[in-house]
């Protein structure tokens, strides 16, 4: 837990103004992303403190997995079901704007303006899905 990162705050329940969506797993949380960039943009975020996709190891992938299915999950909920019209990936840093691991979920993707296909670009030098 890092005191000073948001991302700490809002899975430890501390910002009382982020709403969490239901999420089926204790080591993650879900909420709508404060500048969504399509219709449904959420976020999944471990509780534990996990700096970036960076510092991702082969011993992450299970926690990567549940992110992923939280994501669908949370769409399915939202009454978005077209998981071929959905993006979910990682900015690579430097192009983190938190430093704390976050799956950004986008749906529709076909949806996504001029600006956000840019940023969310699959497998590009800044987004990595």
């Amino acid at each position: 837990y890092e005191g000073k990162c948001v991302f700490c705050r809002i899975a430890r329940r501390e910002e009382p103004r982020t709403a969490l969506l239901p999420c089926q797993y204790e080591d993650l949380v879900c909420f709508r992303d404060i500048k969504p960039d399509a219709p449904h943009h959420y976020l999944v975020v471990p509780v534990e403190h996990m700096r970036n996709c960076k510092t991702l190891k082969k011993e992450h992938i299970p926690i990567v997995k549940k992110m992923m299915e939280v994501g669908k999950n949370v769409l399915q909920h939202n009454n978005f079901s077209d998981m071929n019209d959905v993006r979910m990936g990682f900015h690579w840093p430097p192009f983190c704007s938190i430093a704390h691991l976050h799956l950004h979920v986008l749906a529709p993707a076909s949806q996504l303006g001029f600006l956000a296909r840019l940023l969310y670009r699959v497998n590009s030098y800044w987004f990595i899905t």
